[in-house]
């Protein structure tokens, strides 16, 4: 979760200050302000997107430095329809091949951590206890810790 968000983060600040760096990065061929079209809000969305991925990006860091599971479960499913999305893009050519990898990116991340949840799952149920030497909690703890966080966060 915190290397996604810090990664979210990172593209967002590159979409924000160098917009043809984020184009090219994107598989888009950017366009000189001197020759863009009138009516060509290209550099807009790609303002709000990058401002979203931002925003995006530090919900994850702040999400995994309070441990939030709930929040970690909540974004597989959209991460896969994520990637649903923007690989029917590319396949019917609204967007071109190079968007792919941001698809891939997404349906790979919701795929780790969909794995990593159901391993701790599992680890939690065979009673796997975390090494308190180490600082290391258990499957036990943690999701004890995660209750009482989504529950203080529900009357925000």
């Amino acid at each position: 979760m915190a290397v996604f968000g810090l990664l979210a983060t990172a593209l967002g600040v590159v979409g924000l200050v160098a917009p043809d760096a984020q184009l090219a990065l994107m598989g888009f061929a950017p366009i000189p302000d001197g020759q863009r079209a009138a009516g060509d809000h290209t550099l807009m969305f790609l303002t709000a997107s990058s401002m979203a991925a931002v925003n995006m990006g530090v919900y994850y860091v702040l999400a995994a430095l309070a441990d939030w599971r709930a929040f970690f479960r909540w974004t597989v499913p959209f991460r896969l329809l994520t990637f649903t999305v923007f690989t029917l893009a590319v396949v019917t050519g609204r967007a071109p091949a190079g968007f792919l990898g941001v698809g891939i990116w997404e349906g790979v991340g919701a795929l780790a951590t969909g794995i990593a949840l159901r391993a701790e799952a599992r680890k939690a149920a065979r009673g796997g206890a975390g090494d308190e030497e180490s600082g290391e909690t258990s499957g036990e703890e943690s999701a004890a810790r995660s209750r009482a966080y989504d529950e203080n966060t529900r009357s925000l």
